[in-house]
Order: structure tokens, then sequence, then C-alpha cells
């Protein structure tokens, strides 16, 4: 039951990501571009996310609904994984426009960026899995 609500809200998730936009790599570097032609209203996309969710992770932060149990990372370091990761992964989406959620969900119209894009990302993940092997 949990692999078929998981996929029933990653399918609401894609379509919400499809109409508010955010799969338009265009309209994402319009959001992105504060000093050129900004383009303001993904603000709206994301005050609408955190209005849903605030309700929600007050109610759950014990443990999500449908789950045996929840833990949350203990560690508070900032190390340089961390920052290596956070600026590759805010130079990516400053560069290309895309994320990975809203990335995943533009595969569906079969755009040659997006599978290029997801392609990297994988390679990206089994790169990391490689050089986490060795250590």
């Amino acid at each position: 039951m949990n692999k078929v609500i998981s996929l029933l809200c990653g399918i609401i998730f894609g379509i919400g990501l499809t109409i508010s936009s955010m799969t338009n790599p265009e309209k994402v570097l319009g959001f992105l571009n504060l000093f050129g032609n900004w383009d303001p209203s993904l603000i709206f996309v994301m005050a609408g996310g955190i209005l849903i969710s605030v309700p929600f992770l007050y109610y759950f932060k014990d443990k999500p609904l449908f789950a045996e149990n929840f833990s949350i990372p203990l560690s508070k370091n900032i190390d340089l994984k961390l920052i290596f990761g956070a600026s590759l992964f805010g130079m990516g989406w400053g560069v290309v426009g895309l994320c990975p959620g809203p990335a995943i969900a533009s595969l569906a119209f079969l755009n040659f960026y997006s599978i290029i894009f997801v392609a990297s990302m994988v390679f990206g993940f089994l790169v990391l899995k490689f050089f986490d092997k060795l250590r």
C-alpha cells in the first residue's frame, strides 16, 4: 500500500510541477534572473507549497501518516561534501533551469534537454557511488 500511495503522490507532484511551469527551464531561469527580466510568478508556487505543507509538517512531525517509523538526520555538520553538493546543485539549477524533481517530471514530454539532464544526473550518482566505495 505504501508504494501505491507513494506513486500517487509522485504523480500528483509531477502534475503540479507541470501545471506551475516548473518543468519549463525558461520560466525557472526567468525567476532566477533577479537583475534582468525577472519573472516573479514562481513565488506563488513556492508560497502555495509552503501554505499546504506547513500544517502537515506540524501534525506529522513524529512520523509520516503511512510510515512505520521516521528518522531525521542528527548531524548538523556543514562539511566540504555538503558545501560542494549544494554549490553544484545551485549552479546546475541556475545554468540549466532544472532541478531533479521537475527534470524527472518533464521526461513525460520527451524533451531532449530533460533526457540529457536526467541521464547526466544518474551518471553523477553513479560516479559518486564509485568514489564512495573507493574510500
